[in-house]
């Protein structure tokens, strides 16, 4: 993957790449991202994986909703998530690879 740097970005989309990495910080809504790679999940099963509250893990997935880094469909009475794209799971593969390396 090649990034160009030069490329004319506008103070907006900086911006949104911002807000992105600033949802990203909190290791519990990483977690929940990390939960997300590959499959789709409810509020219910991502509450239960974490051994957290419905309520504390919906208002992660706003936050990560708002960044645009998670994706929602309904099904019958339930809200399923997803990753946005693949472009969030390079993001956090690479942060997470990043992450593991000795440095």
């Amino acid at each position: 993957m090649s990034f160009d740097v030069q490329r004319s970005l506008t103070g907006r989309q900086v911006d949104e790449a911002a807000g992105m990495f600033s949802a990203l910080a909190d290791p519990q809504r990483l977690r929940l991202l990390i939960l997300l790679a590959g499959r789709e999940a409810s509020v219910t099963e991502l509450a239960e994986a974490q051994g957290e509250k419905l309520s504390t893990v919906s208002v992660r997935l706003k936050v990560l909703h708002a960044a645009r880094l998670v994706g929602r469909r309904r099904e019958g009475k339930s809200i399923l998530y997803h990753l946005a794209d693949d472009h969030v799971l390079a993001l956090v593969a690479s942060a997470v690879e990043h992450a593991c390396e000795n440095h």
